[in-house]
């Protein structure tokens, strides 16, 4: 199973956005499909009704379709939608940022964190990904490494803005 991208705790971060506009002129009535580039509008809930993120009036959240760039999900609710198209996908703790992992809880050295954390203080790993302190040892620190949304169930409203073929190599965006 692949996870998506981490960010630092927006979902856009999370789900993996393409940089730059790598498309060429959108077609009518072309659906999701594996391959396409997809661009979308969305907001994540928790089943409480939590608001996690959205990016409604916002730049969209733009990936292509089956490079496992957003939560497995998401992805697969999508398929078969056009633009203009919405829908509310609910997606699984597993298939959305994996089930919460007691092994993913480390510890290790104070002297490897920042000198005035307490416990529930987010840290950023090297590779970026969000990490929680859990707990202040007087030696060391329990860190939590899995992503804060795992375990969770997560609810998306998205609507599908276009979806295009990809530009070809060397091609660039046609007018």
């Amino acid at each position: 199973m692949r996870r998506a991208v981490w960010g630092v705790l927006g979902v856009a971060g999370f789900l993996g956005v393409l940089p730059g506009n790598s498309c060429v002129r959108a077609e009518d009535g072309l659906a999701v499909a594996d391959g396409l580039v997809v661009s979308l509008e969305y907001t994540l809930t928790l089943p409480d009704r939590t608001a996690v993120d959205s990016n409604v009036g916002k730049s969209p959240l733009t990936f292509v379709q089956g490079a496992h760039q957003i939560v497995a999900g998401l992805e697969k609710a999508l398929v078969g939608m056009r633009a203009g198209q919405s829908k509310r996908v609910e997606v699984s703790a597993v298939e959305g940022f994996g089930p919460y992992s007691l092994r993913a809880r480390v510890e290790v050295e104070r002297s490897h964190v920042p000198t005035d954390v307490k416990p529930g203080t987010w840290l950023q790993s090297a590779d970026g990904r969000p990490v929680k302190v859990l707990e202040v040892k007087e030696k060391t620190v329990v860190l939590d490494l899995n992503h804060p949304l795992a375990g969770k169930h997560l609810v998306f409203d998205v609507t599908v803005l276009k979806v295009e073929k990809p530009a070809s190599e060397g091609q660039g965006e046609k007018p």
